[in-house]
């Protein structure tokens, strides 16, 4: 197959939806070889908000001292490629394709077929091992206990700050949820969270107790390093990682530590475009709202944004426009390009009372022609407000792709 091809059969797998279990990722590693060796040493991570960030800064640090590294992440916004990333490198074309052909002619037969992500993970594992990864990170897609990455043998498990998400699979309250995250603590292995409700660490620590896993919280943002992904959150996520490298053994230095933490990127983390007075921030539960008004509080102070929103089903959109409608001066509403997408009416109808003028758009691209390139007049936006794209990580994809020029092809998981 091309790697077009390959594509194509990978997102009609989507169609076998999402399937929580570790059976179904285990008989795809070890049937394509592709566990780890013994000399690999893997962080899996787990949370509700800062898993990426986290991930990133950790790969930054294990690659400021030359630790080849493997990097696992979902979902991607613009390029599928994004996900599977070997010391920086996105896996190429040509070998995604090769993998892809194989496991298509593996599971021919299989009575359950696998899924997108357990796919996706499948091809991610056998590149870290072909690529001799020293140390592969692991970003969990949902919750942790049957994630298809807890079929991987981890050596540290890291929990970030646990909140309400995803509760048609994870469950209704926070203590469900945190079960369900903590399930990636390995018997024996030590563990690392960050400062988590009070709820949800007692959770943590009974999980940890019973596979007598070391466990410790990180409570204290870092501090004297300057962390290159804006907001005051990210301390939280720097200190996480950093004690996270201590604990795998890398061998830092304050000198590659400053290196790592004030080159890391993120996108669509508070991403500011260079050719474009406009930010992306993937803003889809009201914790990760509330990380963004506080960022936005701290970068522009005083300043209302232009604010661009869209939203898919199955989130708490009403208080997450509720928390971020204070730094906006208008909000501009737009469907997303996914199946879920709510339109820009659903939307109008989650703003709060007292919102900020409102504008409703037949697209994203509309939105961003109307805000960006052309001349502005009334009050839509003044010439100096910044323009703040935020909502579903899927929205931040599409805008990535439309100011770069590129396609762009999003995914369910």
């Amino acid at each position: 197959m091309t790697y077009s091809e390959a594509l194509d059969w990978l997102y009609a797998t989507q169609q076998f939806g999402i399937k929580l279990g570790l059976e179904q990722p285990r008989r795809l590693l070890r049937e394509t070889l592709g566990f780890p060796s013994a000399k690999t040493k893997v962080i899996h991570v787990a949370g509700t908000n800062g898993k990426g960030s986290t991930c990133a800064i950790l790969n930054a640090l294990a690659r400021s001292c030359g630790v080849r590294t493997g990097l696992f992440t979902s979902p991607h916004l613009v390029d599928f490629r994004e996900r599977i990333q070997v010391s920086g490198q996105h896996i190429p074309e040509a070998t995604t394709a090769k993998y892809l052909d194989d496991l298509k002619r593996l599971c021919a037969d299989w009575e359950h077929h696998p899924t997108f992500f357990e796919l996706t993970l499948a091809v991610a594992m056998r590149h870290f091992r072909q690529q001799e990864c020293e140390l592969i990170l692991l970003e969990t897609g949902m919750g942790g206990r049957l994630d298809a990455t807890t079929a991987v043998p981890a050596d540290l498990a890291v929990i970030t700050p646990i909140a309400m998400d995803h509760s048609q699979w994870l469950g209704e309250t926070l203590e469900e949820i945190a079960a369900e995250k903590a399930g990636i603590i390995v018997p024996k292995k030590p563990v690392l969270s960050s400062r988590q409700d009070p709820a949800a660490r007692h959770v943590i620590e009974q999980e940890a107790n019973e596979c007598r896993a070391p466990l410790e919280f990180i409570t204290e943002p870092l501090s004297g390093y300057h962390v290159n992904i804006p907001g005051p959150h990210q301390k939280d996520n720097a200190a996480l990682a950093l004690a996270a490298a201590h604990s795998i053994g890398l061998p830092l230095n304050a000198d590659t530590v400053r290196h790592a933490l004030s080159t890391v990127t993120w996108p669509g983390r508070f991403e500011r475009l260079e050719d474009h007075p406009i930010i992306l921030d993937a803003t889809h539960n009201p914790h990760a709202a509330k990380a963004l008004v506080s960022t936005w509080n701290e970068v522009y102070p005083n300043q209302k944004a232009s604010l661009v929103f869209g939203a898919v089903e199955g989130k708490n959109t009403e208080e997450v426009l509720d928390i971020i409608a204070p730094i906006a001066k208008h909000i501009h509403l737009t469907p997303v390009n996914s199946p879920r997408s709510l339109s820009p009416e659903d939307l109008v109808q989650a703003l709060p009372a007292g919102a900020p003028p409102h504008t409703l758009h037949e697209s994203l691209d509309e939105a961003i022609k109307k805000l960006s390139p052309a001349p502005h007049t009334g009050e839509e936006r003044g010439v100096n407000d910044p323009i703040l794209i935020t909502g579903s990580l899927f929205l931040i994809g599409q805008a990535k792709a439309i100011l770069a020029g590129e396609s762009t092809r999003s995914s369910s998981q």
